[in-house]
């Protein structure tokens, strides 16, 4: 096969990603149909042997999965609140699984949908005591004008701790959702002193795409993560779940709110600092892969990938990709899902 012939079925998968993702009836696109999915929810849960009980790192304590608690928290929360839900096949044969076995470092990915979220993503990242990450974004159907829920937890080295849980606003002006919600939110951060922290500048513009209720933290008591963090977690994906089901669908304005979270999506891709994590220990064209075609899956790709921004836990973008590292989808594809 020629490379203008790859070319074009890579951007045709591309395009198709993103129509079933978007989860529309849309007339002009009447003539593509999106696969129904053939992994039940249970299957897809434990994909890759999860939920893991044990690191493929390094570690002296005697729970190493640190954020596994809010991983399965969340999946029975989702099976047990929400309508219909799904599991998204479409990004496992790419990216439901990746490691480097040299530097002791895996990533597991897993996607979900129901009548109430267009898409929920949902990755662990562990290495040992070195690195752990829960991420998770919820996007609302677009039928319904609310902000994005979205969580990011990491800790280095067991001593530093970062974390960051929000409704992400859609637009600039509270009032332009359908159902205001700070104030809602208010009274929950308020109970958590340790998680009143404000962002940095040096990734984000927190008035772009965060609200003025964010949960934010960087600590090095870990016994935040269990008294303060988790509790607070879980009041915020319930409230969102609350939300969604008291606003009423509008039809009508889903194409306004689809074309706003495929802005937050480009926003998030160009600035997530994750980023130079993956492509240190999976490579750059992985990572740019993972960012635009899974991650940030409505964002726009620019010419030449991602500018990787400095990483989280200090240390800057990779030279070239590490020994051991893949170079290619192809090299990457090792492990089938397990069903």
């Amino acid at each position: 096969m020629d490379a203008e012939s790859s070319l074009d079925i890579r951007a045709v998968k591309s395009i198709e990603r993103k129509l079933a993702e978007a989860n529309l009836s849309l007339n002009r696109h009447a003539t593509l149909s999106t696969p129904s999915p053939t992994l039940s929810v249970e299957e897809m849960e434990s994909t890759h042997g999860m939920p893991w009980t044990d690191t493929m790192g390094e570690s002296d304590h005697p729970d190493p999965l640190l954020y596994m608690p809010f991983w399965e928290w969340q999946l029975e929360h989702m099976k047990d609140s929400l309508t219909n839900l799904k599991a998204d096949e479409s990004s496992l044969a790419d990216f439901g699984y990746m490691d480097n076995e040299k530097k002791k470092a895996r990533i597991i990915n897993q996607c979900y949908s129901s009548d109430e979220y267009r898409k929920i993503r949902m990755t662990y990242y562990d290495a040992g005591d070195n690195t752990q990450v829960f991420n998770s974004v919820w996007y609302p159907d677009p039928k319904y004008n609310l902000p994005v829920l979205g969580i990011d937890l990491l800790s280095f080295n067991r001593k530093k701790y970062l974390a960051i849980v929000d409704f992400q606003p859609l637009h600039n002006n509270e009032e332009d959702h359908a159902l205001t919600y700070e104030h809602r939110l208010k009274p929950i951060k308020d109970h958590y002193e340790s998680l009143k922290g404000r962002m940095s500048s040096k990734f984000y513009d927190e008035t772009q795409f965060f609200s003025q209720q964010m949960l934010f933290a960087r600590f090095e008591d870990e016994s935040v993560v269990s008294d303060d963090l988790f509790p607070a977690f879980q009041r915020y994906v319930k409230l969102h779940n609350k939300l969604i089901k008291e606003v009423e669908p509008d039809l009508e304005g889903q194409e306004a709110v689809l074309d706003r979270q495929r802005e937050y999506d480009t926003y998030s891709a160009e600035r997530d600092p994750a980023t130079g994590l993956f492509a240190a220990m999976f490579g750059k064209e992985w990572a740019d892969d993972f960012v635009f075609d899974f991650l940030f899956s409505l964002s726009e790709r620019k010419e030449g990938g991602l500018q990787i921004p400095p990483m989280f836990g200090g240390g800057g973008p990779p030279g070239k990709p590490p020994q051991g590292a893949p170079q290619s989808k192809g090299q990457m594809n090792k492990q089938k899902v397990s069903q």
